[in-house]
């Protein structure tokens, strides 16, 4: 399971908090995903073995916009999301 070194770097671990890592998720870095690193973010997320709860709202975060970015990748997961079909009527 290889990461990209940007990737590897940016990804909080599942014991830092919020002021210690980054929670914007560029473009870019999404862009440069494999499905291995959707599923060790899956992964930590289903263990849910934070030291803080910021750091597992971060990876759900992070989650959430590879699904809106490449939900191809995501789609095993999305029950992790939790997410509903807005309707507006």
């Amino acid at each position: 399971m290889q990461q990209s070194a940007e990737y590897r770097q940016s990804r909080p671990s599942a014991g830092s908090t919020a002021n210690q890592a980054s929670t914007h998720i560029s473009a870019q870095e999404i862009a440069q995903m494999t499905p291995d690193d959707v599923a060790q973010l899956a992964q930590r997320l289903e263990q849910d073995e934070y030291n803080t709860a910021f750091a597992g709202l971060q990876d759900w975060h992070r989650l959430r916009a590879v699904a809106f970015q490449r939900s191809e990748l995501v789609e095993p997961y999305m029950h992790l999301l939790d997410l509903e079909a807005y309707d507006e009527s």
